[in-house]
């Protein structure tokens, strides 16, 4: 009699499925925990802020993000886990994905051990696989374009339509998924020639207007500062920086073997030419952006994926290299697990950005007793105040540092005409110029700010102006004309303890302010014209500059007042 089974699949590959299905489950318990139990980084703070009023954009980011937290703030409000609890539903997900993408027909139980080694020891993983950023959105993103690629290439109906709305997707996760898109056309140049490719195309922009409506109404805000917020100064350490990162956060232990899998791969198909693609693709491409600027290494955290891929391919097929990877996996898991006690309860007693938080920013609190607080440092500072202590507070962008998402909120204006704690950089002992006071944090940071006993922000106060060429030269004297215009209930005098200054910014970092010596009165929901003079100064020669006006008080942090012009001077 025939065995009626003969028919069924063989039971390998549901096996090597369950023993995935079962690690990644011990993985994900594991993120939910360190989840629970860790404080939050600053980038996490500041997502949460995100979330507090959902948008279709922020300044330095799509939505998706702030979309995850606030979901996972209905389940858990005001807790980490809340914040970060979505995210690590997200890594056991695309992993398990992947594991679909590029399982071989006869894989068995150790392939589905090796795989989940692979994945858990690449330390990149191990870290985006709870905190709350933008790049676990990504990943997944990243992962569900990929299968919707592969349809998309073996012709299966409305494949392209599908693949539209997972690059729209990738879009609203992380602006770096256009990387994914044209790197895996890249690999696949043939694929250019389908017309439905660019019914994706189109598909994938339609869902992404209201985006592009926000970012309209925003001035751009977004691509501005990617395109060209984040360009430094040329420093070699940023390209040093970047490739000691690229050979610690893909685990060192594995980077030899990379390389020898990566050059014996031979995929067949457009998801393995992608998958192999990619390594080589955004570790270039940040390569050459870490000569114009510093490069986070997260940023090239799709690459791990075609990491993963072409390890998993070639030591499944030499035994040899398949104990190596498991053994020094362990080792690697091993440490993690160390790192993972000390996020949690810090034995070591470090100070890093997730420990004594609440200690650091409670100690703000009882200063300011009640009273609304304005930062003036990171954006993430006033982020975490508000957070671990639920008062009221605002963060005032620096233009020796960047501006950020706190430009486009209100908090400061609300707080007009009440008491107000104002952060302000620290003096030299003996500066008595402002009365200060200054307290030591928890965290080992410093905390300086004076009391304002009638708060009056002057950061929406718009300066227009006229007259500056693209071309200037050290020495020549600036005749400009600048229209202040003041969108508060309140007169603003300039030329006392506010002074209308002009700014030269070059790169993030560096800026010179210089005083204009105008006297005016800017009306309550009026404007005035002034008239400035500025012979520039020969130290700015040689560099390019954004330029503008800001009001400024002395001890206080400030933003330029208006949009900018562009300028260079030349050298000498």
């Amino acid at each position: 009699m025939k065995n009626p089974l003969s028919k069924i699949r063989p039971t390998l590959p549901r096996s090597a499925d369950a023993v995935v299905m079962l690690w990644l489950g011990i993985w994900w318990l594991c993120n939910v925990a360190t989840a629970a139990a860790a404080e939050l980084a600053n980038d996490e703070a500041y997502y949460w802020l995100f979330a507090e009023r959902l948008s279709w954009g922020y300044f330095d980011h799509p939505p998706m993000t702030a979309l995850l937290v606030w979901l996972g703030q209905h389940l858990w409000p005001g807790t980490e886990l809340g914040v970060r609890f979505f995210f690590t539903l997200l890594q056991p997900l695309y992993l398990y994905i992947l594991w679909r993408l590029i399982r071989p027909a006869d894989a068995g139980r150790r392939d589905g051990e090796l795989f989940v080694m692979l994945s858990a020891a690449t330390l990149m993983l191990q870290l985006y696989g709870f905190i709350a950023v933008p790049d676990g959105p990504l990943m997944m993103t990243a992962v569900l374009f990929l299968l919707t690629f592969r349809w998309f290439a073996e012709r299966r109906r409305g494949a392209w339509l599908w693949m539209g709305v997972a690059m729209a997707a990738m879009a609203y996760s992380k602006y770096h998924g256009a990387l994914v898109v044209l790197f895996a056309l890249a690999a696949n140049p043939r694929l250019l020639r389908r017309p439905g490719l660019y019914a994706a195309g189109a598909a994938a922009l339609l869902l992404l207007v209201p985006h592009f409506i926000w970012q309209h109404h925003h001035d751009w805000a977004s691509f501005a500062y990617h395109l060209s917020g984040r360009n430094a100064q040329f420093r070699l350490s940023y390209v040093t920086d970047f490739l000691v990162n690229m050979l610690v956060v893909f685990n060192p232990l594995y980077v030899p073997l990379y390389v020898k899998a990566w050059r014996d791969a031979r995929p067949a198909d457009a998801v393995g030419r992608a998958l192999r693609f990619f390594p080589v693709a955004f570790i270039g491409f940040f390569l050459l952006s870490a000569f114009r600027g510093y490069v986070q290494p997260q940023w090239v955290i799709v690459a791990a994926l075609g990491l993963v891929y072409v390890l998993f391919d070639y030591a499944r097929r030499h035994p040899r290299t398949r104990r190596y990877v498991m053994r020094a996996g362990w080792v690697v898991v091993g440490l993690v697990a160390l790192v993972r006690v000390e996020l949690v309860f810090n034995p070591l007693g470090l100070r890093f950005e997730v420990f004594d938080n609440k200690e650091s920013y409670g100690a703000i609190a009882r200063e300011a007793g009640g009273r609304p607080v304005v930062f003036g440092g990171s954006y993430a500072v006033a982020a975490k105040y508000r957070f671990y202590t639920g008062g009221e507070a605002y963060c005032q962008p620096n233009v020796r540092y960047r501006t950020h998402q706190w430009q486009f909120r209100d908090d400061d204006s609300r707080f007009a005409g009440r008491e107000v704690l104002v952060e302000t950089p620290r003096r030299e002992p003996g500066d008595t110029i402002l009365h200060t006071q200054s307290i030591v944090l928890a965290n080992g940071r410093g905390f300086t700010w004076l009391t304002d006993p009638c708060f009056r922000p002057v950061r929406l106060v718009d300066a227009v102006f006229s007259g500056l060429p693209e071309r200037v030269a050290p020495g020549q004297e600036l005749r400009l004309t600048v229209r202040l215009t003041n969108p508060y209930d309140y007169a603003i005098e300039v030329g006392g303890q506010t002074q209308l200054a002009m700014l030269w910014k070059s790169g993030r970092f560096e800026t010179d302010e210089f005083p204009t010596g105008v006297r005016c009165s800017i009306p309550a929901r009026g404007s005035v014209e002034v008239e400035v003079a500025l012979r520039v100064p020969e130290r700015l020669a040689g560099k390019r500059y954004q330029t503008g006006f800001a009001l400024c008080r002395e001890g206080r942090f400030n933003w330029f007042n208006g949009k900018t012009l562009r300028t260079e001077v030349e050298k000498p």
